[in-house]
């Protein structure tokens, strides 16, 4: 099943809001942002569906336009079942100048034997600021299950005035990769990703990649690394046992983040 989820923000006295959505079943769009005046727009990604099933392709749209700030949340995990073909999921985000776009959803669930593919892109513009992660666990941990899926593809492409300047491919097939063995996960069985953008001129990265790595240090369980990607981005990269764990600190990662690029 083929569903759709378009977003189209607009700007009105500093302010941002939704100018339009368009959604198919099983997504819905909510605006939970608390505040009127809030200059974020905040809305909550929600499916009516437990999780993908075999055939589910997903086409996710998001335009933020010239001066918008939006906060696009999930509801919940999101769980991947078993699968004979795969399921699919494709997100293309628009950043037009001026614009800042957070992305943070809840940890990918791949159950026994499922499949997955799913491909970003995401371009930016001039003085855009970008905060977008990624989360997939090994699958149903307490039941035994851990790394008993198929295939787990994830491809995520950052452009910056339409060249590509970020491109990570995430590949598991657990059947015919040592997902234990040194390089890879070894004991850990999450891993996350992180990637921030700001494309105003002469950033300065040091402060933030040292804030990120002193943070890092002090997380018990978790081993994780950053490094500069381009001059105007960075990378975090996070092993953990945990998805909750690894949710919060994507979620502290992006206030540091926030607070150290001025």
């Amino acid at each position: 099943m083929i569903s759709e989820l378009k977003i189209l923000t607009g700007v009105r006295s500093d302010n941002t809001y939704l100018k339009s959505a368009y959604c198919t079943r099983p997504f819905k769009v909510a605006n939970v942002r608390e505040e009127r005046t809030d200059p974020v727009l905040r809305l909550m990604m929600m499916s009516s569906s437990p999780g993908m099933l075999d055939g589910d392709h997903y086409r996710l749209d998001i335009q933020v336009t010239a001066g918008a700030s939006l906060q696009l949340k999930t509801q919940a995990y999101q769980r991947l079942f078993s699968m004979q073909n795969g399921a699919r999921q494709e997100m293309k985000v628009d950043m037009a100048a001026g614009s800042s776009f957070t992305f943070l959803p809840h940890p990918l669930v791949p159950h026994h034997d499922a499949i997955y593919n799913g491909h970003t892109q995401l371009y930016l513009a001039e003085n855009c600021r970008l905060i977008w992660g990624e989360i997939v666990t090994c699958g149903r941990k307490l039941n035994g299950e851990i790394f008993r899926f198929k295939k787990l593809r994830n491809l995520t492409e950052v452009y910056l005035h339409s060249k590509l300047v970020l491109r990570d491919h995430l590949l598991m097939e657990p059947e015919n990769m040592n997902l234990a063995t040194l390089g890879w996960m070894e004991d850990y069985t999450h891993q996350a990703s992180l990637i921030c953008f700001d494309t105003r001129p002469a950033r300065q990265w040091a402060k933030v990649t040292e804030g990120i790595a002193a943070y890092l240090d002090q997380q018990e369980g978790v081993l994780g690394g950053v490094t500069v990607v381009h001059e105007n981005g960075i990378m975090v990269r996070l092993l953990g046992h945990k998805g909750e764990q690894l949710f919060n600190c994507q979620h502290d990662l992006a206030n540091i983040f926030n607070d150290l690029n001025t």
